[in-house]
């Protein structure tokens, strides 16, 4: 069985790119420590590859410097007010709408953080690739919370601690509820 992963906008047949939000998220919605992830799970870095390959992904200058480097395979945007910050192999916005802009003609694109981005991203995306991290962490960035009301679940794959992984998560995909009305 095939999980239909449009969105009603798509279905209709509107021409924006399908907006996809990939975050890593603790029970307590803290998605960060120190401008750096507060685990290490090498299965969700693999996941996180997956879903962002060959895709623009659109970042703040902080997520940018936390991973130091462009990500390869991906059309790397960031978002930054910050005169003179102009790492080669980026593009710099001062935007969302302008991201998305530079995004375009793609049919889908990654936002990948942080929390302000998020927060920003969240009102117009379709479709969520959550990593929940099955733990209270400490943390100074957090996620906004996700309301049941205007998500639904569409899939979830549990994987436990090992030794790799020191905590267990899961891999959800939250869709945007249909607009009744």
């Amino acid at each position: 069985m095939s999980t239909d992963l449009r969105t009603p906008s798509q279905s209709r047949g509107k021409s924006r790119p399908q907006i996809i939000v990939v975050v890593a998220a603790a029970e307590n919605d803290v998605i960060g420590r120190d401008n750096a992830l507060p685990w290490h799970l090498p299965d969700d870095l693999k996941h996180f590859k997956a879903v962002t390959l060959g895709k623009p992904v659109i970042m703040g200058r902080k997520t940018y410097q936390s991973i130091g480097r462009p990500l390869p395979g991906r059309h790397n945007i960031v978002l930054s007010r910050a005169g003179g910050f102009a790492p080669e192999g980026v593009t710099i916005v001062s935007n969302f709408d302008a991201a998305l802009q530079i995004a375009e003609p793609a049919t889908e694109v990654v936002v990948i953080g942080g929390a302000a981005l998020y927060s920003q991203a969240l009102r117009h995306a379709d479709l969520i690739y959550l990593t929940r991290v099955h733990a209270d962490v400490a943390g100074d960035a957090r996620m906004l919370p996700l309301d049941p009301r205007e998500w639904q679940e569409v899939a979830s794959e549990f994987h436990a601690a090992d030794e790799r992984h020191a905590y267990p998560f899961s891999f959800v995909t939250l869709r945007r509820r249909s607009v009744r009305g």
